[in-house]
């Protein structure tokens, strides 16, 4: 297990692919090649429950946009590599802000592949609402306004992208944030409490603990986070219990 210490500089960072062959990466990002200034390619814009935060259950809009750099094993979400719509920045605004819900999460994809997304958040907060990003920590979380709660999915071994993590997002990290790992086995738990003991992040944030889904048994996760003597919350992925595990926009 080898587990990064903190470093105190925070360096500019693009978009992230160093671990990504350079054919591989901009295949993944053409569904965004062409794409006008000011607009954003948008996957989907649906209300549900929030489901994967310390917000578990309470109504919620998500707006879900197209493309990803990375592929994780577990990805629950792959529909939106490729597919999406391009709307204007103002209109993705209006219709989020349509729905009534105060609650907005911006998720993936990767979201924070389109720079538009920036002045998303931002716009929504101004207009009043509590703003969720879900974000896959592999990209510079600095431009994003502090006024939005940062949902950091830390990669783990099992997820194969575990390389593209940026440790200097966790530096980035406020009290409001939270940090999400999905475990595939006993041995990604033990990296996942190694990461989180080596950069203190139980007292600084909600730590968050999946199980991918038909990897891990839910109860036996629950057992191993009691093992731990840390405050990490289990999570269940409220919308598969609910509608089921195939289910879209819910």
């Amino acid at each position: 297990m080898s587990i990064t210490a903190p470093t105190s500089k925070t360096p500019e960072l693009e978009i992230p692919g160093a671990a990504i062959p350079s054919d591989s990466l901009a295949r993944r990002l053409r569904p965004l090649a062409g794409k006008p200034a000011g607009s954003l390619v948008i996957h989907e814009i649906y209300r549900s429950l929030q489901g994967e935060s310390t917000l578990a259950g309470l109504p919620c809009t998500f707006v879900r946009l197209t493309a990803c750099h990375l592929r994780c094993s577990y990805c629950d979400t792959a529909h939106a590599f490729h597919r999406g719509e391009t709307v204007p920045l103002d209109e993705v605004v209006s219709r989020a802000l349509a729905t009534g819900d105060r609650l907005i999460e911006v998720t993936g994809g990767e979201p924070l592949l389109q720079p538009e997304v920036f002045p998303l958040m931002s716009s929504l907060a101004d207009a009043g609402r509590t703003v969720l990003l879900e974000t896959s920590g592999a990209v510079n979380i600095a431009p994003v306004d502090p006024r939005v709660t940062i949902i950091l999915d830390v990669k783990t071994p099992g997820s194969g992208e575990a390389a593209a993590n940026l440790e200097a997002n966790l530096a980035l990290l406020k009290p409001t944030d939270e940090v999400k790992y999905v475990v595939c086995d006993r041995d990604d738990f033990d990296w996942a409490v190694a990461h989180v003991r080596a950069f203190g992040l139980a007292s600084r944030v909600p730590v968050l603990v999946g199980a991918a889904h038909g990897r891990v048994d839910p109860t036996e996760l629950a057992a191993w986070v009691l093992e731990t003597g840390l405050p990490l919350r289990l999570q269940v992925q409220l919308h598969k219990l609910l509608w089921g595990p195939t289910a879209r926009g819910v």
